[in-house]
Formats: structure tokens, sequence, C-alpha cells
């Protein structure tokens, strides 16, 4: 698949998009550790991922304003405000996971959780190299398969984790907890893919 032919170029935004995808990691990263860790050390990996988030929004700010200042721009301004929206959301939401894990005291992980950290950690690193050959896209379609294939992942995952909740006699605290807990982090699964079906639009329309 060629590059992008429009002239002249706005190289600026591929760099952008990348330094935002690598915020998203590391915020996955931080969020898998967290889930897999001592509950001891919850609110440093929060402190952490918000200060990642806080970051990935001073990146949207700046895509924002060079978006209002570009005369052209690489692909249609609605695709960049949509592409780089979607990836601060999925940051947004890796922190209101880890803020749900601290506010509601949670002092043990669940191996659904520990699940969830690992699949959002695979899914930020296919966006990443997704969004780093987004310039020249040549053999970008597999990575985007396996986007799609690991929100599928999350999914089961998702509605065994919920059906896990209701077996026996529910408590209805843990309940409450965990499934609110749960929808956050199956919401930023959902979120990656939505942002890789963004690009995956953005590809078909410039090939």
């Amino acid at each position: 698949m060629g590059r992008f032919s429009l002239i002249p170029k706005e190289e600026q935004y591929f760099g952008l998009f990348r330094q935002m995808t690598s915020h998203i990691y590391d915020a996955a990263s931080k969020l898998a550790e967290m889930l897999a860790g001592n509950p001891s050390e919850f609110q440093k990996h929060l402190e952490s991922i918000k200060a990642i988030e806080h970051q990935c929004d001073e990146l949207t700010h700046s895509i924002s304003k060079k978006l209002n200042s570009s005369f052209i721009t690489p692909f249609d301004r609605e695709d960049i405000y949509l592409l780089s929206n979607a990836l601060d959301d999925i940051v947004d939401l890796i922190d209101d996971a880890a803020r749900a894990v601290v506010m509601y005291n949670v002092r043990e992980t669940t191996d659904y959780a520990r699940q969830f950290g690992d699949v959002i950690q695979r899914m930020a690193v296919q966006l990443h190299e997704v969004v780093s050959t987004l310039e020249r896209p040549a053999g970008i379609s597999a990575r985007l398969v396996e986007i799609h294939r690991l929100e599928n992942e999350g999914d089961d995952l998702y509605h065994e984790a919920i059906g896990d909740l209701f077996q026996g006699t529910p408590d209805a605290i843990r309940v409450i907890r965990w499934k609110d807990i749960y929808d956050k982090l199956e919401t930023a699964v959902d979120r990656c893919e939505q942002a890789a079906n963004i690009i995956e639009s953005v590809i078909i329309k410039h090939a």
C-alpha cells in the first residue's frame, strides 16, 4: 500500500500520534503491573497512570491547535480529530479502571482482571506499531486483524468474568465493585478497537 500522496506534507501529525500510542502503551503496562501486583502499590501505580493521562491530554490539545493552523493535513481533518480523541480516550479509560480499583479499596485482584490487563497491554503494542507505520502503511493489515482478535478475546473474558460474579450465592458488594471495574476494562478494550477502525478507514480512503 502506498504512501499518502497529499502535498505539501504535514509530517508532525504522525509523530504526535506515535507519542500518543507510546503513552497508551506506558499506561497499559502500568495497569497490567498494577492488576498483577501488590495492593500496597496500587496508589503509586494510579499516580503514574494519572501523570501519563495528563501528558496524553496535552498531546490531544496540541493536535487540536495544529488542526486550527494547518492548511494541508495528511488526511481528513475530521479523521485526525476522531483518531486523536479515540487514542486519548483509551488512556482516560485505563485511568478510570485504575481509579476504580483504588476507590473500591480492592485488596486482592482477580485472574480475570489480570487477563484484562494483559489484553489491553497487547492491544497497546499493536496500536503503537500500527500508528508507527501509518505514514507508510505496508503490512498494517495483519496488526489490525490482531487488534480485532484481541477485542474478541476481551469480549469473551468480560462475559466469563461477569458470569463468575453471579455463581453460587453472590456477595452484593463484590458484584458491584467488580462489575464496575470489569465494565471499565472492557470499555478500554472496545476503545482500542474503535481507534483501529478509524485507522483502517483512513487507509481505505487514501489507498
